[in-house]
């Protein structure tokens, strides 16, 4: 925290009371700085005047699901009170070298692999951030390990003045557009992962994405390119090119950190991926369930299609089928029309919130559409064409049914988690 906050016994709120506001309370209790402190609670749950006054506070921890630019919050900032975040107080006390992933998807992926390589190669090193554990939790836990590994949102991002020693930006393309006021302030919220770094550090992106590259150039630190080719699509145990690209990056980071290329290999083919990430859920027969719940745009939802499918004029040893749908976020789904035009896909299932503007976006393509209202009724139709092959014409004899809904969850379901576990769920159901 600034020299000029540290009062002996500060006022503090904390402003929303999910998994990082308790985490700040945690560590706020077990801080001698701060134990004695007043220490209150600011979240909607507690009453609709929860952002009165706050005025009353020297410092506030806002989590990242708080909007930064609530009317409420600028008055505050320029009444003098002090804003930080679970992220900042990480950084302000944490003595180790910090490694920060971001981007718009790949995130979790890549953090969680590069970790898996380091720690295979016998360095004491901790996950956290935007995945797994609170930063502060695991701060608590592992403060005497001499390297971590973050990742982070754009929400994460968004006010932090500090960056990591080591940045890594993944492919960056728009999302989040129902929480961030443009998309201007989405690219420049992600530019921060890099753009108070030293000169002496480093900063990692892919050369092939534009904003990627863009995004890092705006660091003072060594920009380091990195190229996928590197690798072989065979050397991963797990589907899609965009995990091809994540492994190659976690393995370019992992070698600069002195981890041998026999190690990196050995932990890379044998990494099955994340939970609700193209994640294999079951077989019945000829047809294959996969996942991908963690897919929250349409450019993620082209991804998986992608990873399936061989182009559309050529013979497929498997028949695609996606169940997409849910909430939207404002995004523009001509990637996902793009992928359907490119990718030999049999049909697309469609349900949530913004199922009408899917269809109006990859309409007239000849894969057949259906409009369904749940995602029950989504699963059921997708079997039941793959049991149907003869009537629907479709000429391969195994396939893949992809749940990578390009959307929020909010509309249905609780989270993203939720969401997948339900499809789980019911294709666990099924006969």
């Amino acid at each position: 925290m600034k020299k000029n906050h540290k009062l002996k016994l500060p006022r503090i709120g904390i402003l929303g009371f999910g998994r990082e506001g308790r985490s700040v309370l945690r560590y706020l209790k077990q801080s001698s700085q701060f134990k004695k402190s007043k220490i209150e609670i600011l979240d909607k749950k507690s009453g609709g005047n929860y952002l009165k006054g706050l005025a009353r506070f020297d410092v506030i921890f806002r989590s990242p699901g708080i909007p930064y630019n609530l009317p409420e919050l600028k008055k505050a900032r320029e009444d003098g009170v002090y804003f930080s975040s679970v992220t900042r107080l990480f950084f302000e006390n944490y003595k180790g070298k910090i490694i920060g992933i971001t981007g718009t998807k790949g995130k979790g992926t890549t953090s969680t692999l590069l970790y898996k390589i380091l720690k295979a190669a016998g360095q004491k090193v901790f996950l956290a951030g935007n995945i797994g554990k609170s930063a502060l939790d695991a701060l608590l836990q592992n403060k005497n390990y001499p390297m971590a590994v973050l990742e982070f949102s754009s929400f994460q991002l968004h006010d932090l003045d500090i960056s990591p020693e080591v940045a890594v930006m993944l492919d960056v393309f728009p999302d989040h557009q129902d929480a961030h006021t443009s998309l201007k302030e989405y690219y420049g919220a992600k530019a921060n992962i890099g753009r108070f770094q030293k000169k002496k550090d480093r900063i990692f992106y892919f050369a092939d994405n534009a904003m990627s590259k863009k995004l890092a150039m705006r660091s003072p630190a060594k920009k380091i390119s990195v190229d996928y080719r590197k690798f072989k699509e065979g050397d991963l145990a797990i589907k899609g090119l965009h995990n091809f690209r994540n492994a190659v990056m976690a393995a370019t980071v992992a070698a600069s950190l002195g981890v041998d290329w026999a190690t990196i290999k050995r932990v890379v083919k044998s990494y099955r991926g994340l939970e609700h990430r193209l994640e294999f859920t079951r077989k019945i027969g000829n047809v294959s369930f996969y996942d991908d719940s963690a897919s929250t745009n349409p450019t993620t939802s082209a991804a998986a299609i992608q990873a399936f499918s061989d182009k559309r004029h050529e013979t497929s040893k498997e028949s695609v089928i996606l169940i997409a749908g849910g909430q939207d976020k404002g995004l523009d789904y001509s990637p996902l029309r793009t992928a359907l035009k490119k990718y030999r896909t049999e049909a697309v299932i469609i349900f949530g919130e913004n199922k009408n503007k899917i269809r109006a976006a990859i309409k007239n393509l000849g894969v057949p559409i259906k409009l369904v209202t749940n995602l029950k009724t989504a699963v059921s139709a997708a079997y039941r064409i793959c049991q149907n092959s003869t009537t629907y014409n479709l000429q391969p004899t195994t396939y893949a049914i992809i749940f990578s809904p390009g959307a929020a969850s909010f509309d249905m379901f609780k989270d993203y988690a939720d969401r997948g576990r339900k499809f789980k769920e019911l294709v666990g159901k099924l006969k």
